[in-house]
């Protein structure tokens, strides 16, 4: 049985609420050399048996296989690791892909084989009362997160390795490519730059399209080619409510990872914050000043 040319993956955990309409969002392509990875996390509700209706229905392979939680970057990995697919498209239960969204990407890969991935604009659905004052101020800052990239793309934006350079880089939206639902990427990538890292729980997609970016280049698509579904129980709204610790290993692992590529002023900051001889320097400072208050209390 020849390769599908799309797996579509989708890591699951309680996604009864809006799984089937992701799922309808699938059936409604207008590109169907694909197979579908549902990999799920134990959900207790009723994801696995919406899973299973739908793959009595679909004229694609579906595959189901149940993951041990390990927490979410190790979903999005074992659900890779199960795919055959040239390309790699992340659908998340909670958001849904606009028809032609399939197409429109793929043909953007098969065009560009320098293109490690190709992401596009996004829309959004807003559930309940998730509409707030924090939601309406996140959505300024957050509804575009290529708008410092001034001018006319055509066909695409295309990112690569030089944005690490930009003054903005290091400023919000520190994703400059999108959520996973919104990329498709080439699954030869994965295997050359690794899986995405399990120890982050919130910069775990933008760390790997950052990995990406060293090797080969990104496209952002002009076209809203995915719809991001925003309600109180997502992954990044429970977060906000927990300590987590992604952003204050940020910078240094931008020092460690990218520190050649960055400009000057973000370089030479971080090289002072973590060179070992400014670590040093602070330190005999530090013991300096705390010896002389025995003197000059």
């Amino acid at each position: 049985m020849p390769s599908p040319k799309i797996s579509i993956c989708i890591p699951t955990y309680q996604g009864e609420t809006y799984l089937q309409e992701a799922l309808d969002s699938i059936l409604a392509q207008d590109f169907q050399d694909i197979e579908v990875i549902i990999s799920d996390d134990a959900s207790s509700d009723a994801t696995l048996d919406i899973a299973e209706r739908f793959k009595a229905v679909a004229a694609f392979p579906v595959h189901i296989h149940k993951h041990t939680p390990q927490g979410i970057g190790a979903n999005w990995n074992h659900s890779v690791s199960l795919a055959k697919g040239e390309y790699i498209k992340f659908l998340f239960q909670d958001d849904v892909l606009l028809p032609y969204c399939l197409k429109k990407m793929s043909t953007s890969l098969d065009a560009h084989p320098e293109l490690g991935m190709v992401s596009s604009k996004r829309t959004f659905i807003i559930e309940g009362d998730s509409e707030t004052e924090e939601l309406k101020r996140w959505l300024s800052l957050y509804s575009d997160l290529q708008s410092q990239f001034k001018g006319v793309h055509k066909p695409f934006l295309r990112l690569d390795k030089s944005i690490f350079s930009m003054e903005s880089f290091f400023s919000s939206p520190l994703n400059k490519v999108g959520e996973p639902s919104v990329y498709m990427f080439r699954r030869s990538v994965f295997y050359e730059i690794g899986p995405f890292r399990e120890d982050l729980k919130q910069i775990l997609d933008y760390e790997f399209c950052y990995r990406l970016l060293k090797k080969k280049d990104i496209a952002i698509l002009p076209d809203t080619l995915v719809a991001f579904r925003i309600h109180a129980a997502q992954a990044t709204n429970v977060n906000r409510q927990v300590d987590i610790p992604d952003y204050r290993i940020y910078e240094r692992l931008l020092y460690d990872e990218y520190r050649d590529l960055l400009h000057p002023s973000l370089r030479t900051k971080l090289v002072k914050k973590y060179h070992p001889f400014y670590i040093l320097k602070d330190k005999v400072s530090l013991k300096l000043r705390l010896s002389m208050k025995k003197f000059f209390p």
